[in-house]
Parts: structure tokens; sequence; C-alpha cells
């Protein structure tokens, strides 16, 4: 039996490709040089069966060889060629020297979109325990409005080191990115990592966003006082039509570009004048003399339900655009500032 100890680092390469399987080897082969592929076959062959703590150790020290910005074999030159083609499923096997093959597992699903999820600050508290590298991995395969407002929640040192890595970040072997997303699905996703209230919060956030901006300032206020955790993000989730006001003027012809012109003019009806003027400026002059001429002529016949329900649909339409990453919500600005 082959040891942890006894394998050189060509061995312990191979040792991990065996164990990520054949679909994944043969992409990160793709990467390496003629000479680095001969020697990964003639050293794997001299192996022995490996014992899964063995394999856990080499895969623990190649993460920790990553954390510092080194890999295990130069994967800066591209071959010609495609190497898998030239692996035979004979040769896949024999790297191990096992007398029993190694079972190939698929890949669970990738780990980015549950991740996009989870409370910005949840994140942030994460990357800021790892290497500015690790860091800079994670960020990179998110969403550029998640990766944002992750990156927020770190100190400006950290921030910046982060930053500078994701601007030099070179093509990164599948490997090192199965461990890292590993990691993510143990401590971040895993039963046995911190329970996410995101879920939660955004049942709390739905109800919230149902109330009169009087009432919902007034609740707010109240769990504020009542000590309530992660007030920060629930704000982060609430918006009313009042809040418009808030938005930048970028923010707000994104929004109202989507939104129908009578939709627009039923919200307006009693608006504050400056609540009308913040909404009436983000549209198009031919729109805006259209629902101008509509509110010129009273709004006593129009029921004052119809108004909260159209303010409501606008204000959930403010909510979903945020939420895809068009602009951010008043509430992660001012988090941000």
């Amino acid at each position: 039996m082959s040891t942890a100890e006894e394998m050189t680092r060509t061995q312990k390469a191979a040792a991990i490709l065996v164990a990520m399987g054949k679909p994944s080897a043969s992409k990160l082969l793709k990467f390496f040089k003629q000479e680095e592929l001969k020697a990964l076959v003639e050293g794997a062959r001299l192996l022995r069966t490996i014992s899964q703590a063995d394999l856990e150790k080499i895969v623990a020290e190649f993460e920790s060889e990553f954390a510092e910005g080194a890999g295990l074999l130069d994967s800066g030159d591209r071959m010609d060629t495609i190497i898998n083609e030239s692996l035979t499923p004979e040769e896949i096997s024999a790297l191990m020297g096992v007398e029993q093959p190694v079972a190939v597992q698929e890949r669970p699903a990738p780990v980015w979109p549950d991740i996009e999820k989870l409370d910005p600050a949840r994140l942030g508290a994460f990357m800021a325990e790892e290497h500015p590298q690790t860091a800079a991995l994670v960020l990179s395969k998110l969403s550029p409005a998640a990766a944002a407002n992750a990156l927020l929640t770190l100190d400006k040192g950290a921030r910046n080191e982060v930053v500078k890595r994701m601007m030099s970040m070179a093509a990164i072997p599948e490997v090192a990115t199965g461990i890292i997303e590993e990691q993510l699905r143990t401590r971040l996703l895993g039963e046995s990592a911190v329970r996410d209230t995101s879920a939660g919060q955004i049942r709390v956030a739905s109800v919230l966003n149902e109330m009169d901006k009087d009432k919902l300032d007034e609740v707010i206020q109240d769990l504020e006082q009542s000590g309530a955790p992660d007030m920060q993000s629930l704000r982060s989730r609430l918006f009313a039509f009042e809040d418009v006001v808030h938005l930048t003027q970028k923010a707000r012809v994104a929004l109202f570009d989507s939104i129908s012109t009578e939709l627009v003019t039923l919200a307006l009806r009693n608006a504050p004048a400056a609540l009308a003027e913040a909404v009436l400026s983000s549209i198009g002059a031919r729109a805006r003399r259209m629902i101008e001429s509509e509110l010129g002529q009273g709004s006593e016949s129009i029921a004052a339900v119809d108004i909260v329900r159209a303010r409501k649909a606008i204000a959930a339409g403010a909510i979903r655009m945020a939420r895809e990453g068009t602009f951010e919500l008043p509430s992660t600005q001012s988090a941000a500032a």
C-alpha cells in the first residue's frame, strides 16, 4: 500500500486526478505538457492501493499549496492536441495500480447558485477567514451583483487584496475549484453549517412589503428596538413605492421603462409632488405629457384600493429587478456607503 509520505508530488497529482474521475480528469489533462503527462503515467504505475485517509491528506496538502498561490503542476501552456484522446481507459485505470478499480462518482450539482442566495454578510465572513486567493476564486464564480455585495462586507485592506487577485487571476484548474466547492458545501450549505435564515427573511419581507409605508416603518422601528437579528439584511429586501425618490436616476429610468403608462398614472394618483416629479422625470417626454394630462382630470372616481394595488405592483417590480442585479435598492446602497 502506498502512503502519502512515500509518494512523490507527481504521484500525488495522479491520485487526485483518478479520484476526480475520468470526465473531469480528461478536461484537466488538456492543460498539461506532454512531458508532464508522461511523468504522471510513469510515476503513478508504481503506486499501490491508497487508503481513504492518505487520499484525504493529499487533497489537504494540495488545498494548502493552492491557497498560497502555487499549483501542483505547471498548466500555463496548452497542448496543441487533445490529450485525453491519447489515454485509453486502461491507462486511466492503471494510474492507481490498484487491484480493485476506484469507483467513479458523479459530481454534485454546481454550488454557486446556492451560494449567491446567501446573505452577503455571511459569505463575507467566510471569505474573511480564507486566503485572499480563495476569496478571489469564490467571487469570480458569482454574478457581478452577488460578488459586489459580498465584497463590500470585507474591510478595506482585505477587499483591496481580493480585488487585486481577481484582476490577475488566470484559469483555475478544475480540481482546485472542486476542492473549494466542497468546502463551501460543508461550511456554508451543509447540515453542519450555521442555519441560513435567508428563507425566513424573504417570507417576512414579503409580508412587510404588503403594508403601507407608514405601517412598514413603524414595524421596522419596533423590530429594531426589540433587538431583532439581521435587520440590515431584512431592510435590504424591503421597498415601498414611496422609496422611488431614493433610487438613483439610472435605476428609476430602468424601473419605469418596463411599466405601462396606465399603471404609472394610477400609482401617481394623490401622490406628493416630490414623489410624482421623481417618477415623471424618469420617463419619456411624450409619456409624461400623457400622464400629467390624466392626472389633471382629478382622481375622485378612482378607488383608493386600486391606487394602492398599482403602487405595490411597481414596488414588487423594483424588488424583482434588484434581485436580478439590474440595480440596488436604497437600503443596500446605504449599507455600502
